[in-house]
């Protein structure tokens, strides 16, 4: 598994730690490292659904060429098709989420 390290700032505490920081969350709660949690994730599983979706469209694409069933003309159409639908498809990260947070709302 592969494992990133991220610093984040909660707070205005200070500009040093603000720009030592790679998020910074405004509030002084840890309900927004939840949230962020989920919005990186989220971000992660899009990212690789365009990607892996984009090139196995696309290596089905380059057999039907191989096999002489697509012209170079429309191989180059279906290509750009294949493209536009991957860029929807991460265009879906625009959008707020159902679920942002696992954390309770206080009462």
């Amino acid at each position: 598994m592969i494992a990133a390290t991220i610093g984040m700032a909660v707070g205005q505490n200070s500009d040093v730690t603000a720009e030592a920081a790679d998020v910074v969350a405004m509030e002084n709660s840890l309900k927004k490292v939840d949230e962020f949690m989920h919005i990186s994730r989220r971000m992660h599983s899009i990212a690789l659904q365009s990607a892996i979706g984009g090139m196995a469209l696309s290596l089905v694409g380059m057999m039907f060429a191989a096999t002489g069933y697509l012209s170079p003309v429309s191989g180059a159409i279906c290509q750009e098709v294949i493209d536009v639908l991957a860029v929807l498809n991460a265009l879906r990260a625009a959008f707020p989420p159902k679920v942002i947070s696992d954390m309770a709302e206080p009462t």
